[in-house]
């Protein structure tokens, strides 16, 4: 064959092979922008919550849906999107890049890095928004996630799956509660996602400082939005720490996602809102503010062998004004979730930290969020307490008390002192178990209330050094052999301290 006829078999077989068609893109036109929202025309077919292409590069999401416009919010520069512009659609809903090697680093709600480790290897794309598993895909919450934290893990346990508030005022200790959660999950396998929603960059440094050095880093995820970016951010903040726990989740994994807070998230998405001109409802948020933390919250729970496993415990903090609980956002959330831990001024003023009011403090799920041992033993410091309380508020009235009284405020003031904790300490189960039957046991009536701490630091250092045996039992059960082993321990450590 000459080179001429092998020219135009090569040409037949491509005329052969040539496919043609017409490709279909929608396009449309940015009519008016501003605040980083941009309103466009000509998207007929845009899902709700569809990522969209400007004409810069820049990203959008498509959220209002109206019978000529479509309303987006701009991710990145908002400046560089003007009137006129083209804007594609791209057929997805917004989802996100998520890996294994996204724990120990510091991202933005998109996943990019903040850093400075370099790029972050992604196994899967997960949508930002999804639904939360149906009641038969759930199974019970009875398994314990110990906060470290004695007067929230004896009072207002916290189990697998649950969703716990954490609310108070601002600088009452929210943030450090969640912390110390973090760090007791040390050596447990449960995966961490913080969610820092319109925070300060210097405040996050120094939290990731804090893990990092407690060598907590290595199984947690930093999500930030910080208090410069744009609202748009803050509002995909939580839903993208969400999407990282469930990536964990999906592969049979416990883990656990702190929102601090909802209260910046809620103002963020009112922005968004108003700019996007959604009708204002009560206290100039939109009527489906509910919906905004339901829909968030719901997808927090333990599932069941046969829907595949795995759990996500969710920590949300609200910061309240003046202790109002009565508020639109805080009885939002509080109807939402399982339970809430409530931090008060007066007693983070008074030096009781953590400043748990256990009195307005709730679990939902109670006794079987808890070990054996603290279940038996924490049901007496609940009655103690509150009888402390009431009798308290009515001793500061009387001039004289009978001794019995006496002998119950005393006991009160005691396991109040006894339950104060320093911060990024957290205190395995056993040990808090230990130290509140000393304290209900009346092993510690006879000590002044400054010796208190000093006491309960040479206990555990007792405990550690001869009691090991009595520890890991008191970590897997409860009976009377173990009961009658710590009051022998108790007997011992008392005469060793004279």
């Amino acid at each position: 064959m000459s080179s001429v006829d092998q020219i135009i078999a090569g040409i037949k077989k491509k005329i052969e092979t040539l496919e043609t068609g017409v490709s279909k893109q929608e396009v449309g036109t940015v009519v008016e922008t501003g605040d980083g929202i941009a309103r466009m025309s000509g998207l007929a077919g845009v899902q709700s919550g569809e990522m969209l292409t400007f004409a810069s590069g820049a990203m959008g999401i498509a959220l209002n849906l109206e019978s000529d416009t479509v309303g987006a919010i701009i991710l990145g520069d908002a400046a560089e999107v003007g009137e006129g512009d083209t804007v594609k659609r791209t057929g997805k809903v917004l989802q996100i890049p998520v890996g294994d090697a996204i724990l120990g680093r510091m991202v933005d709600p998109l996943m990019n890095p903040l850093d400075a480790k370099g790029p972050i290897a992604a196994d899967k794309d997960m949508y930002i928004e999804r639904k939360a598993p149906g009641v038969m895909a759930r199974e019970p919450v009875n398994q314990p996630l110990q906060t470290g934290i004695k007067a929230i893990d004896a009072l207002t346990p916290v189990g697998r799956g649950q969703r716990e508030l954490i609310i108070g005022d601002r600088q009452t200790g929210k943030t450090t509660v969640a912390m110390d959660t973090i760090l007791a999950q040390k050596g447990t396998g449960i995966k961490c996602v913080y969610v820092a929603i319109g925070q300060k960059k210097s405040k996050v440094a120094r939290i990731t400082a804090k893990l990092e050095e407690a060598g907590a880093l290595e199984y947690t995820t930093i999500v930030l939005a910080g208090s410069s970016e744009s609202a748009a951010l803050s509002y995909l903040a939580p839903y993208a720490g969400a999407a990282v726990a469930e990536y964990f989740m999906d592969k049979g994994q416990d883990t656990l996602v702190i929102y601090d807070d909802l209260s910046k998230h809620a103002v963020a998405y009112r922005e968004i809102s108003l700019l996007l001109r959604r009708p204002p409802g009560r206290e100039a948020y939109p009527g489906d503010v509910f919906y905004l933390h339901s829909r968030l919250l719901e997808r927090s729970c333990r599932r069941n062998e046969k829907a595949g496993g795995g759990s996500m415990t969710a920590l949300p903090i609200i910061e309240t004004q003046a202790g109002d609980l009565s508020a639109y956002i805080p009885t939002n959330v509080i109807s939402i979730t399982d339970g809430q831990i409530f931090l008060e001024t007066n007693l983070f003023y008074k030096g009781i930290r953590p400043a748990v009011n256990a009195g307005l403090s709730v679990s939902r799920v109670g006794g079987t969020a808890q070990i054996k041992s603290m279940k038996k033993i924490a049901g007496k410091v609940k009655l103690e307490l509150a009888q402390f309380r009431e009798l308290e508020s009515f001793s500061q009235f009387a001039s004289d008390l009978d001794a019995d009284t006496k002998a119950k405020l005393d006991r009160g003031a005691r396991i109040t002192e006894g339950l104060k904790q320093a911060q990024n300490k957290p205190l395995p189960a056993s040990q808090q178990a230990a130290w509140i039957y000393f304290l209900t046991s009346g092993a510690a009536d006879k000590l002044a209330l400054a010796d208190i701490g000093a006491t309960e630091q040479k206990w555990y250092q007792y405990l550690t050094a001869s009691k090991k045996e009595l520890l890991k039992g008191m970590s897997e059960t409860w009976d009377e052999k173990l009961e009658n082993e710590l009051k022998q321990a108790i007997k011992e450590f008392q005469q060793m301290q004279g």
